[in-house]
């Protein structure tokens, strides 16, 4: 139940933070953070990351579909005892269902944080991407560093 609960504060935070944007902001506006690394802008995102795929909205559709599923099902049949996996795939699918309910309703996904790596300007994002990859990240480490361990142990 935790992951879920892990789940609903990113799709909430992630909702109450683009309303915001909507709302407050015209598309292309911009609001400096902290000049030359971090800005609010107001960007709408018909795609995938970087915009790939634009308008492709049936395929997004089906895919974040079975992927909502899958992420549920190893919840609930692969994380008795794993806290860092079901983290991972809390925040997994709490920023697959943020950025889906952008595309069933906007058609388009808000995103709004805007980063430059040095002299990178880094794509922007929003906190739907920021649970996904930090969501990845930490099942890429659990897998790589823990997985083992855990069947060790058990046997």
């Amino acid at each position: 139940m935790f992951y879920y609960i892990v789940a609903a504060i990113i799709i909430v935070f992630d909702q109450l933070t683009k309303w915001l944007i909507v709302k407050n902001m015209e598309p292309g506006e911009n609001i400096p953070i902290i000049d030359n690394f971090l800005y609010i802008t107001s960007h709408r995102n018909r795609g995938a990351a970087w915009g790939i795929l634009e308008g492709q909205m049936w395929f997004f559709y089906i895919i974040t579909t079975i992927v909502i599923f899958g992420i549920i099902y190893y919840i609930q049949k692969h994380t008795n005892g794993n806290k860092m996996m079901g983290v991972a795939l809390g925040l997994m699918l709490g920023g697959a269902i943020g950025n889906f309910i952008d595309r069933i309703f906007r058609k388009e996904v808000v995103d709004f944080i805007n980063t430059y790596i040095f002299t990178y300007d880094f794509p922007i994002f929003n906190i739907a991407d920021s649970a996904l990859c930090v969501g990845v990240g930490l099942l890429f480490i659990y897998m790589l560093f823990f997985e083992g361990k855990q069947e060790k142990e058990q046997a």
